[in-house]
């Protein structure tokens, strides 16, 4: 699979068990949501996943890489974006994009036409040559996406990307990150405790206290409630 799998995995902090045999799996071009709580366990997975720390428990594979086995390849076939902001904000945008491609070690022409590229997909293009100072914080998200597309990754993920964000800019950000899984075949996993940001199609993956609680269509779900009220009757059940 060149996509994302999550076999099993788990993760403690001392005697506090926050990821517990948690298994899913991303198909190529496909958009995820990863909705949970605060504290159910989003982050600690995001962490696995990008080698901020490991575990025995447990495999990840992603774009068919063991990340454990063979860390360079998996690491380099992914895009993060975090939920803390990590922009240079004295920099242009393009100069933020420009360094982030020259730590790839990609320069010259092969940088500049893979940066206007991934500008043009998040239609920041205009923008290339503003502060990142002076954007609002959706644009600041948008160029931290474009950045993260500039090494051409398979998968992407995204930890609560909208936080602080006002509804529109939110909207905007969900409609420009389910294109580049319909129309880039990326792998999407975006992390959110936010209900509005799932469509009825999306794959939904519900996580509560390290464990999965749900996986199937958001609609599938959700059933013949609103997903808001799904939500919460899963999460508490689960309390």
């Amino acid at each position: 699979m060149n996509g994302l799998e999550i076999s099993d995995l788990g993760f403690s902090y001392g005697q506090k068990r926050a990821l517990d045999g948690v298994s899913l799996s991303v198909e190529p071009g496909a958009f995820c949501a990863l909705l949970g709580p605060n504290g159910a366990g989003k982050s600690t997975l995001f962490g696995l996943l990008t080698r901020l720390f490991t575990t025995r428990e447990g495999t990840i594979r992603v774009a068919g890489h063991d990340i454990a086995r063979e860390p360079r390849a998996a690491l380099a076939r992914m895009g993060v974006v975090f939920q803390q902001q990590t922009l240079d904000l004295d920099l242009s945008v393009r100069r933020n994009l420009t360094y982030f491609a020259a730590l790839h070690g990609l320069g010259g022409r092969e940088a500049a036409s893979r940066i206007d590229a991934a500008l043009e997909k998040l239609d920041m293009g205009e923008r290339a040559n503003e502060r990142a100072r002076d954007l609002n914080g959706g644009h600041r998200r948008r160029t931290e996406i474009a950045r993260a597309l500039i090494h051409k990754p398979s998968v992407l993920l995204l930890d609560e990307p909208t936080v602080g964000l006002d509804v529109a800019s939110r909207t905007s950000i969900v409609e420009h990150v389910h294109g580049l899984a319909q129309d880039e075949g990326l792998t999407i996993l975006w992390a959110t405790h936010l209900t509005d940001e799932v469509r009825g199609g999306d794959r939904l993956v519900v996580l509560h206290r390290g464990r999965v609680l749900a996986d199937g269509t958001a609609a599938a779900i959700a059933g013949g409630e609103t997903l808001s009220d799904r939500f919460l009757a899963l999460t508490e059940k689960a309390a």
